[in-house]
């Protein structure tokens, strides 16, 4: 690499969190692993990873994704959880991509074209976000008739997508009596894969009894979704306001805590690049936004917000000590430090010292939004038993 900013990706925890989650919630048959977004920004090569910790379907956003994966490995099934252009069929049925069909006039389109061989298709069902999905009972009726009398389409599974934990709402709940309701003229025990479940509402409800399949996401890369209840008066009012509110709704028993002792495989780092003294008074940064109050000094960082890293991150780590972050801008990060921190030291913005978790607090935002603001100009250096290897973007 050119510029000594960079994240490392290690693939051997990536399989060790496959096989934990498969150890504690053993109840499946399929395990997707959602790699949409180049695989939560960590990279497709990841996916040789999953596979073996025991990943046994993929799933991806759009057929560019897809294609992407059909790279990696030409023998798992891969579902695509958006719907296909169906001009790129071909594309489609020479790659064996599973299709999503969420819609009746999608369906009667698709089953116009003479398609040389069988294609799997997944159902999807809209059960409360009214992003994608069938919403009457009689249309997906009617979808199933439509795909069985069609020799070239194998309804192989049906699936819904969960708004919410359903820790503390009725939503969880809402979209499981809407599932049911809208399925129940339909044989699920006909349908080889039925999977509802994303990595938030695995860890917070006990498996649902029609499900073989789900869908893992964020939990492969790291967060197990469990929630730690603090000790102070305002955290006991929080649980106990929480508590009556799941008696009060009737709510099905939740999870709020967990020992699944997943861990995160991303870590970000960059080099000093330049050194200077600054003296009291002195301003630093774009629109003088910072005024150094006492004599010190100045190291510049390789890695700005064109980069996904900002001021907002409010220190790094030099030399195992943490050290303010005072401005930013496109390409670089101005940091206050002290004589003991030398050219070309090793920086990290998130890593061993600095967890995610306290960048996301830092942020007010998630793991899921962080993994992806770090654009694809940073290099990957994806590590595991086979070794080292730099992923240019």
């Amino acid at each position: 690499m050119y510029r000594r900013t960079y994240a490392t990706i290690d693939g051997k925890i990536l399989e060790e969190n496959v096989k934990k989650i498969k150890e504690k919630y053993n109840g499946y048959t399929y395990y997707i692993g959602v790699v949409k977004n180049n695989a939560y920004a960590h990279g497709f090569r990841v996916v040789q990873n999953l596979l073996r910790g025991g990943i046994n379907y993929l799933a991806v956003s759009s057929l560019d994704e897809a294609l992407q994966v059909r790279k990696i490995t030409r023998t798992t099934p891969i579902l695509v959880l958006e719907p296909i252009d169906l001009t790129y069929m071909d594309d489609v049925m020479n790659n064996k991509i599973t299709i999503t069909i969420e819609s009746l006039e999608y369906l009667k389109e698709l089953n116009k074209i003479e398609l040389p061989y069988e294609i799997k298709v997944h159902l999807k069902v809209d059960t409360g976000m009214n992003r994608l999905g069938f919403k009457s009972n009689k249309e997906l009726k009617e979808a199933v008739k439509i795909i069985e009398k069609n020799n070239k389409l194998f309804l192989e599974g049906i699936y819904s997508h969960f708004m919410s934990s359903g820790i503390c709402d009725i939503y969880y709940d809402k979209q499981v009596n809407s599932f049911l309701n809208l399925v129940k003229d339909i044989d699920l025990k006909s349908i080889p894969i039925v999977h509802l479940d994303r990595s938030l509402t695995l860890v917070t409800h006990e498996k649902l009894p029609f499900v073989n399949g789900v869908r893992l996401g964020i939990v492969l890369f790291g967060f197990n979704g469990s929630r730690f209840t603090s000790n102070s008066l305002k955290g006991k009012l929080r649980e106990l306001k929480r508590k009556f509110y799941v008696k009060k709704h009737h709510l099905s028993p939740t999870i709020t805590k967990n020992n699944l002792e997943v861990k995160t495989a991303f870590s970000l780092y960059s080099e000093v690049m330049s050194i200077r003294k600054v003296v009291a008074g002195e301003v630093i940064g774009y629109n003088a936004s910072c005024k150094i109050k006492e004599d010190g000094f100045i190291a510049t960082i390789p890695i700005g917000y064109a980069d996904g890293v900002t001021k907002s991150f409010e220190s790094v780590v030099i030399r195992k000590k943490k050290y303010k972050i005072l401005a930013d801008s496109m390409d670089m990060l101005m940091v206050l430090v002290d004589k003991s921190v030398k050219l070309k030291d090793k920086v990290e913005i998130f890593g061993d010292t600095i967890s995610i978790q306290e960048v996301t607090n830092r942020l007010h935002t998630n793991a899921y939004h962080l993994f992806n603001q770090i654009t694809n100009r940073v290099p990957r250096i994806h590590k595991d038993d086979n070794g080292e290897i730099e992923i240019k973007y």
